[in-house]
């Protein structure tokens, strides 16, 4: 049976960062993993990625990469993004693992009244490496080759205009949406957003503040037509 490039990338052992996919040079960290960790055979295929849409395949030899497929680059996405707040515990590693697997493109920490962690000094400068770290991993696993953009934190005053925020009451029409804000444990505060802010629905439930981010991952993938599919709703007042 003949496979595409993308059943070979999806059949490939794994996934690894490298400075220049035409170049592919694997670090210390990166060999240890394929060698003890991964156990790699001689010739086992290997996707690599700069993490900016350039990839390559590769097959394993004599402990280097050796290309089986010209690099190439993917198309890049429509840009997504998902305000959230942080959250209790390793809820937001979640989140972020998520909405990688879900093709979101940028994540802003959303610093709102509500917010039940500490976010601020060394415990915020820790949290974005820990969530760095955990959106490289995933991509790795679904073979992505845009790295999600962690951004700095903003407070809710400072989010732009063309952010929706997800609330009870909102539209469930989510066509042509690419950017939304989700609140914390709790929710956001009465009147912690300005009027006028477009408001989106996530159904009937009340969910848990990280469901809620990972459904909205999933909508904006839809709204903004990276999905390539089509859900439209009535709009509810």
């Amino acid at each position: 049976m003949n496979l595409t490039a993308w059943d070979r990338r999806v059949a490939a052992l794994t996934q690894l960062h490298v400075a220049d996919p035409a170049n592919p040079v694997l670090s210390k960290d990166d060999r240890h993993h394929l060698v003890k960790v991964l156990r790699a055979n001689e010739g086992e295929e290997i996707v690599v990625t700069d993490g900016a849409g350039r990839w390559a395949l590769c097959a394993f030899r004599n402990g280097e990469l050796v290309h089986v497929l010209e690099p190439d680059i993917d198309p890049r996405p429509a840009l997504t993004e998902l305000y959230v707040a942080p959250l209790k515990g390793d809820r937001s590693e979640l989140v972020i693992a998520k909405a990688v697997e879900l093709g979101v493109s940028r994540v802003v920490p959303l610093v709102s009244e509500r917010l039940a962690v500490k976010f601020k000094g060394d415990a915020r400068e820790k949290a974005l490496e820990r969530w760095r770290r955990i959106a490289r991993e995933a991509a790795g696993q679904c073979r992505r080759t845009y790295d999600l953009e962690i951004a700095d934190p903003v407070e809710v005053a400072d989010v732009p205009a063309h952010v929706a925020v997800c609330d009870f009451g909102g539209s469930t029409d989510w066509n042509g949406v690419t950017a939304v804000a989700i609140g914390p444990e709790g929710g956001f505060a009465p009147d912690e957003w300005p009027a006028g802010r477009t408001t989106l629905s996530l159904g009937p439930q009340v969910l848990r503040a990280e469901t809620a981010a990972i459904t909205a991952a999933g909508f904006i993938g839809i709204g903004s037509g990276n999905w390539q599919l089509s859900v439209r709703g009535p709009a509810v007042g």
